[in-house]
């Protein structure tokens, strides 16, 4: 009974999904789901983009946490509009709660929406937002054993940032082990290697997520 119950809650989002993605097809926007654990650096790596996109670009963001807001503050410090989603306990964000806050967003003068999804590696991955792209980050300091304990989450992505990377010298991360795992799960994808404190390998995937912007405005 309860694996129905799941069924029909997944089929039901994707369903909302699917609505979320027209909604944006019609204004032309890109909108990025960021997964991964708490700590793996996303907000630093939104932020990092938004100072490499924001030229070319109009950028809004979703900011979502299990409550707070510290880092939608630190995120519309940069001057982009920035709304705040809270899941009061939830692991994930949900279709439904995208499609209900877009309208406080300014659609029409937006390119990219970045989503910050809930700290996990588990449920985000299994819960589709109506997004374009999926990213995903593994930090170094989270251990090189993550693809292979939660496989949907790198399998179901449309690129993998090891972020972090200026501490690789300092961790046991077999990065070779995390790249074939990576490949056998999902081989068609790119693998970027980014620090959001040095800026190292920040505008290789500006250039990717620019490809993709770019594509949905025509």
């Amino acid at each position: 009974m309860e694996i129905q119950v799941l069924h029909q809650v997944m089929d039901w989002n994707e369903d909302v999904s699917d609505a979320v993605k027209q909604t944006l097809a019609g204004q032309h926007i890109c909108m990025i789901n960021v997964m991964g654990s708490p700590g793996a650096g996303k907000t630093s790596l939104i932020t990092a983009l938004i100072q490499r996109l924001k030229a070319n670009f109009r950028v809004g963001v979703i900011e979502g946490d299990i409550a707070g807001q510290v880092d939608a503050e630190r995120i519309a410090a940069l001057g982009v509009p920035t709304v705040q989603l809270n899941t009061d306990g939830a692991c994930h964000i949900e279709a439904m709660s995208i499609q209900k806050i877009l309208p406080a967003l300014p659609l029409d003068r937006l390119d990219v929406i970045f989503v910050e999804n809930i700290g996990n590696l588990v449920c985000p991955a299994e819960f589709r937002i109506g997004e374009s792209l999926r990213m995903t980050l593994l930090s170094i300091p989270e251990g090189d054993d993550k693809v292979e304990k939660y496989p949907l989450m790198f399998t179901d992505t449309d690129c993998l940032v090891l972020n972090k990377y200026d501490m690789l010298p300092y961790f046991d991360f077999d990065e070779a082990r995390v790249c074939a795992n990576y490949e056998a799960v999902n081989p068609s994808t790119p693998l970027f290697r980014v620090s959001s404190r040095t800026g190292d390998g920040i505008d290789a995937l500006a250039d990717f997520l620019s490809g993709h912007i770019a594509r949905a405005a025509r």
